[in-house]
């Protein structure tokens, strides 16, 4: 009866995945798999950031020469860039507990709506809603931050920065 149902039943045209998606989709799916492409990433990140830093900090040293001027303007634009980066880095560092943290938010909300017996198109519209409120709500709190860590880190690179070249200077 089986064979009569497997005869009768007709073949699917579409063809099966690819064996090599298959085996994308297989790799992907792995936990390992993304904690890799995350440590990856902040590598990268990392990488290009401390390149950046070198180059700032080699900057400063050439327009810090006792040749030139003993003004605190090559201070000031390193240790704004230096800020900018480590900045940056934060919102991104940040950014990365905040997205899973969020997503298990936003699931929690939408479950609880449709256990209170929303109906199906009112879930989607408030599932929109808090989505939006959600996601400026996190954006906002990321440039506060990220902001914040700027201004602490060039304030205090301004000070070693300049502190090191009027020693230099003497």
């Amino acid at each position: 009866m089986e064979q009569e149902e497997e005869e009768t039943t007709p073949k699917s045209t579409e063809s099966s995945p690819s064996p090599s998606f298959s085996l994308l989709l297989r790799i992907m799916s792995k936990r390992r798999t993304w904690v890799c492409l995350f440590v990856l990433v902040y590598a990268i990140i990392l990488s290009c950031s401390w390149n950046f830093i070198k180059f700032i900090l080699s900057w400063y040293k050439l327009q810090s020469q006792p040749s030139s001027s003993s003004s605190g303007w090559p201070a000031l634009y390193a240790s704004v860039l230096l800020g900018g980066v480590f900045g940056l880095l934060s919102m991104v560092a940040a950014l990365a507990v905040a997205v899973p943290a969020t997503l298990v938010i936003w699931i929690t909300v939408v479950v609880l709506l449709a256990f209170f017996g929303k109906p199906r198109r009112v879930l989607v519209v408030e599932g929109r809603k808090i989505t939006r409120e959600i996601v400026g709500f996190v954006l906002k709190i990321l440039l506060k931050e990220g902001n914040i860590v700027a201004a602490v880190c060039a304030i205090l690179g301004y000070f070693a920065l300049f502190r090191k070249n009027s020693e230099g200077v003497s």
